[in-house]
Formats: structure tokens, sequence, C-alpha cells
């Protein structure tokens, strides 16, 4: 695979522009609404997605389901999440970039949808398992549309922007369930919240009409015959490759989302906040979210992909255990430290948009960072359940400490990636 540092023609950029907001100028207005595009896709991604957490209690007590059943929901959709994502990533190599995003867009739409006219558990878990088909392939589509628009210069700020769209959708879900529970009563309430994942139809219409394919990439797209294979991401060099970045997304991946499945519940049931407290209390977790996703950009950059991804992995697994060994009584302190906790175990993922673009080349870049990081998020689903079981003898609080588990995987996975930061996309 070539790592030469020249510019690539035909995407508008100007990958000598610097500033604050140099990386999305440096991107052209094409690239801009490709960003537009994956931002918007991604942060109503996770929307969807934070509508099962956040009404975790109410559906547990309407279907009458113990912890391991509840933390199941959460896996059956992240495990579903491998095979969305590597078929998207096959159809992106194969029809384009956005057409495989508006796939993926409806998809997790449709299903979301459904999961609030669910009768029993059974039903639901069908419906969010499908909804796992659009909700895996949705990011690494859009991050590979963006990352062929950006510079090698800006590209792990401008693809840690598009992750911040991440902690952007989980605001907003957190500001409509503070306002659905309160005026709703909680048996209907969590329908009403899986309703609203209609909201994604919007983009689909602009992004049908304002996105394309970067040029350069759509060429080598038509002209290589051997595109989308998933074979392909097994042989030669890149079997080593694709083998570690499954560990690397598996152990980062892990770590989050057993916070992001169960901080909710762990703040309501042994921290006794309302509805209204917990929302007060996840703002502070969000916003650090949000930062975390932007600084880690720009450290990316400057510190490489490997040395960005150890520090926050590191870091996460140190924040994991404050938060969850805070006394009882101390909810101010616990309050204080949602912010480092959100900032840190978001961080980390700033650089996986361009580092797993960064190793694979074109005409199966698609496939390999689908299958990569879906299949990472797909193993990695197995520690929220985890954790469901565990919390019925250790409570949530004690089980959650094994989420710092997946973080010191993922640093033991970086032993065996290089570092591709500069690397131009061939």
């Amino acid at each position: 695979m070539s790592t030469t540092q020249t510019r690539r023609p035909g995407t508008g950029e100007q990958p000598h522009d610097d500033g604050l907001f140099g990386w999305l100028r440096a991107l052209g207005p094409r690239g801009r609404r490709a960003f537009g595009g994956a931002f918007g896709g991604y942060a109503l991604d996770s929307y969807d997605f934070f509508t099962l957490p956040l009404s975790m209690v109410a559906i547990t007590a309407y279907f009458q389901l113990d912890k391991g059943q509840t933390g199941l929901l959460t896996t059956v959709t992240l495990v579903v999440s491998a095979v969305g994502g590597a078929l998207a990533g096959i159809l992106a190599d194969r029809v384009g970039r956005v057409k495989a995003l508006l796939v993926t867009v409806v998809t997790y739409a449709v299903f979301t949808v459904l999961c609030g006219f669910a009768p029993n558990y059974e039903t639901l878990m069908v419906f969010r398992a499908l909804q796992g088909l659009g909700f895996g392939g949705e990011w690494a589509v859009g991050a590979i549309l963006v990352a062929e628009y950006a510079s090698a210069r800006h590209r792990g700020r401008t693809l840690g922007g598009v992750q911040s769209a991440w902690a952007a959708g989980w605001a907003l879900a957190v500001i409509v369930y503070t306002l659905v529970f309160q005026v709703v009563d909680a048996d209907t309430a969590w329908r009403v919240m899986f309703w609203t994942g209609a909201l994604p139809a919007l983009l689909v219409v602009w992004v049908r009409r304002h996105v394309q394919d970067a040029p350069r990439a759509e060429e080598m797209r038509r002209t290589t015959a051997d595109r989308g294979s998933f074979t392909a991401v097994f042989k030669g060099p890149l079997l080593r490759t694709t083998l570690f970045a499954v560990l690397l997304s598996t152990g980062v991946q892990g770590g989050y989302y057993t916070l992001a499945t169960w901080v909710p519940t762990f703040l309501k049931t042994e921290r006794g906040l309302t509805v209204v407290g917990t929302g007060g209390y996840l703002t502070f977790l969000i916003s650090g979210a949000f930062i975390g996703y932007l600084t880690g950009g720009h450290l990316t950059d400057r510190l490489g992909r490997k040395k960005n991804i150890a520090l926050f992995a590191v870091l996460s697994a140190v924040a994991v255990l404050a938060y969850t060994r805070i006394p009882d009584g101390a909810n101010g302190l616990l309050l204080v430290l949602g912010f480092p906790l959100g900032f840190c175990m978001s961080a980390i993922f700033s650089g996986f948009g361009s580092f797993l673009a960064e190793l694979y080349p074109t005409a199966v870049r698609g496939t390999g960072q689908g299958l990569t990081y879906n299949t990472g998020r797909a193993i990695g689903a197995l520690f929220p359940t985890l954790v469901g079981f565990l919390a019925e003898s250790w409570g949530v609080g004690g089980a959650l400490v094994f989420g710092a588990v997946g973080y010191g995987l993922a640093v033991l996975a970086l032993l065996g990636l290089p570092e591709t930061r500069g690397r131009e996309l061939t």
C-alpha cells in the first residue's frame, strides 16, 4: 500500500489550511456536504441507539424482565450490527458510499419505530436486532465517505468531527427522554421514545439531493475489478491487519457499551436519581464526550493514531474505576467526574475513522472498515450482557468495573498494528 504524501486530485482539498476549523474549510464544498451527511447520519444513529438504554428501566418494569434479559436487548443489537456493518461495507465498495449510507439510515430508522409497537419482549428483541443491521453499517460508511475527501494532514480532526455527532445524538435523546417521561406515563413513554426514531427520514431526503462520493474514490472504485471482496481482507498482509483491528475494536467498544448501556440504570437504581436528575448527570457525561471527540481528533493528528488510542484507553480505565467507586452520598462528586469519564471514553474513538480507513486500500476499504469495527462491536456486546448478569450479585456499580478490561485489550491490540498518521488513501 502506498504511503506517499502527495495531494490527491479532484477532491477540492486545501491540505495546508490551518486554524481551529481549517480541517473543515480544507474539505471544499462537496466535502463539507459529505461531512454534513455523515454527521447527521451518525447523530441520528446515536439517537436511535440511546432510545433503549434511556428507556431501559421502564421497559424492564413493563415486561417484568431481569437484568440479564435487559442487557440482552443491547447485546443482540450489537451482535447483529456486525452483520450489518460487513454487508454495508461490501455494499459501499460495490455501489458507492452515498447509496450505502442511505440504505443504512432507512434501515435503522424503520426498525427503531417498529420497536415502539412491540407487544412483547421477544418481538422487541427481534425488532431491536434488525435495527442493528442499519446501526452497524452507518458509521463505517459515513466515516469512509468523509475520509476520502479529507487530506492526510487533517484526516484525524475531520473524522473526530464526524465522531462527535455521537454525543450530539446522545444529547438529543436525553432531552427528548426527559420531556417524554415527564409528560407521558412510563408504560407508554418508552414506546414514544422509539417512535421518535423516525427523525432520520428527513436526513435521507437531504443526502439524496446534495451528497456525492469523492470523485477520486469513485473513479478508483469503478476501475477496480476486485472490489467489495469479503475474502480479500483475510488474505496476505491484510489478514494480520484485520485480526488485530477486530481485537482493538472489541476492547474499545466492549468498554464503551458497558458504560453507555448501564450508567443510566446505575444512576436511577443505585443512586436514586429521578428522570430529571438522571438527565442532569448525563449532561456532564455527554458534554465531556463531545469535547473528547473533538480533542481526540486533534491529538490523533499530532500524536499519531496508536498513541492517541493507548493514552485514552488507560485514562478511560482509570475513569471507570473512579466513577464506580464514589461512596454513597457523594453525588456531587459523581456529577463532576461524569465529565472526565465522558471525555476519555469518547476521545479514544476519534482516531478510529482515520486509522481503519488508512489500513485498507480503496477497493476493500468499506469491507475492511465495516467488518472490523462491527465485529469488534458484536464481540464487545457480550460485555453489557455479562454486566447484567453480574449485577444481580455485584450490583450495577460493581459490575461496571468489568468495562475497564476492554480497554486493556485495546492496548494489547495496538502491538500488532502499524502507525498510519500521514498516510494517503490509495
